[in-house]
């Protein structure tokens, strides 16, 4: 009756990723090649992927095998736990159930090494030797800097530059992975030196990053790009979090009326809710399934559901998803691994669908939440995260007032360790809270590129 935690023994690892495009009641919407503007084919991709994550890519199956190598790394942190928030849930006074499943256990702090790990592995067995990335606070460029020590690969990352000064050990766990590690934008590419010329100051973008990645990475045939988030196969590696939740929600005797994940690209949040939407979609079982973004960067809340590119200097495919164009710039909110123009197609299109809700948040609704959270459960969220406990707070407090018994399952998609500069500041009163308004949004969606 009193139970914390639910652990799944190893043999139950999943073996196979779970694919929502195979249930989904209408596909979504092709890549474009930036050029053309026709629907992409594998070989279009295949300077910046390996051929399996191409063909992952675009497949409709339900269900793909996890190769034997990466379950067998996997095994090191997964299955990761569950866990029945039960203090929480006592200072908040309310009837609501909450569970979180964490992913902070893995070596890299986050969820992040679920695909890292598998793109790593596909592009190790291809013959690349080479990958280049961009991250935002850190998370993804860590994971990837981790799986590249364990595969042999070299691993260069754009970092983007206000998280670069925001988050010097993060910088430096990269470093100890191995990888090269580079303020963005930089003098390195054609594309940061531009930038730069006209923006001595940027303070930086994940688009911008982006562009830089790709840029080199196209320059050497030994090179490939990864990417950490927003791509269809990325979401797809990321499921074995909500495979997991659901047999460990058995365990529990319980299933969630509400499952909430912060969204950025969309990866920690596709990795818990997929396989629950999933079942949604079969008719199985219902939930509501929230999408939770900052309202510093509102790509789901205030964004137009259009073809833009993946990056600011247009080197990427034209995706179809909820943006703030490409060129839009974020403040320089602690959320770094949030602070993405577009939104993943796949989550863009579940929204479009009516399928989930989104919700944005301020910055200090976030921090209170993380504070409370870490004084309560005693886990420190990143500031990704605390948008999830964020959410998850406001929806348990509706139980209250309406004296509902829900129960609710978020995401705890990465601990807080690196980011303790962001709580102090939060603490000392110096964080702000930034919104767009809806002029600045449009000037900002007034370069969306014309598709017919």
């Amino acid at each position: 009756m009193n139970t914390i935690k639910y652990l799944l023994d190893e043999d139950k690892m999943p073996t196979h990723w779970y694919n929502v495009a195979a249930d989904l009641p209408t596909p979504a919407a092709p890549a474009l090649h930036p050029g053309t503007g026709q629907p992409l084919g594998p070989a279009d991709l295949a300077p910046l992927f390996p051929m399996a994550l191409i063909m992952q890519e675009v497949s409709t199956e339900r269900s793909i095998e996890i190769p034997d190598e990466v379950q067998q790394i996997y095994r090191q942190w997964r299955p990761s736990p569950l866990f029945r928030a039960r203090r929480l849930e006592k200072a908040l006074d309310t009837p609501a159930k909450i569970y979180y499943k964490y992913e902070g256990v893995s070596p890299a702090g986050s969820h992040k090494p679920n695909t890292a790990i598998a793109q790593a592995y596909y592009n190790k067995i291809e013959g690349t030797k080479r990958l280049v990335t961009e991250t935002g606070a850190g998370q993804w460029g860590s994971s990837l800097a981790f799986a590249g020590a364990l595969f042999g690969l070299e691993v260069e990352i754009y970092m983007v530059k206000v998280s670069y000064n925001q988050k010097p050990y993060r910088r430096a766990l990269m470093e100890v992975y191995g990888a090269r590690v580079v303020a963005s934008p930089s003098t390195e590419t054609a594309c940061g030196r531009a930038i730069l010329a006209e923006h001595p100051d940027s303070t930086g973008s994940l688009g911008i990053a982006i562009s830089e990645a790709v840029e080199m990475a196209v320059q050497r045939d030994d090179t490939k790009y990864a990417l950490g988030s927003v791509l269809n196969h990325v979401m797809l590696h990321q499921t074995v979090i909500g495979e997991e939740a659901i047999a460990q929600m058995e365990m529990a005797g319980d299933y969630p009326d509400v499952i909430v994940g912060c969204t950025g690209g969309g990866s920690n949040f596709a990795g818990l809710t997929f396989p629950f939407i999933g079942a949604k979609l079969r008719g199985e079982r219902d939930v509501r399934v929230i999408a939770v973004e900052p309202a510093a960067c509102p790509t789901l809340t205030k964004g137009k559901f259009t073809y833009d590119f993946g990056d600011t200097a247009h080197l990427t495919p034209l995706v179809k998803m909820h943006t703030l164009g490409s060129t839009f710039v974020p403040s320089g909110i602690h959320a770094g691994g949030l602070r993405y123009h577009g939104m993943g197609p796949l989550v863009s299109h579940l929204l479009d669908l009516g399928t989930i809700d989104a919700v944005a948040v301020q910055q200090l609704e976030t921090f209170s939440a993380g504070l409370q959270f870490a004084r309560t459960e005693g886990i420190l969220p990143a500031p990704e995260s605390n948008h999830a406990v964020a959410a998850t707070i406001r929806e348990a407090l509706r139980c209250k007032e309406e004296g509902k018994s829900e129960t609710i399952l978020f995401n705890l998609s990465g601990h807080g360790h690196f980011d303790l500069q962001a709580y102090m500041d939060f603490q000392a009163g110096t964080l702000k809270d930034f919104e767009y308004s809806d002029e600045e949004v449009a000037m900002a969606l007034a370069g969306l590129p014309s598709v017919g």
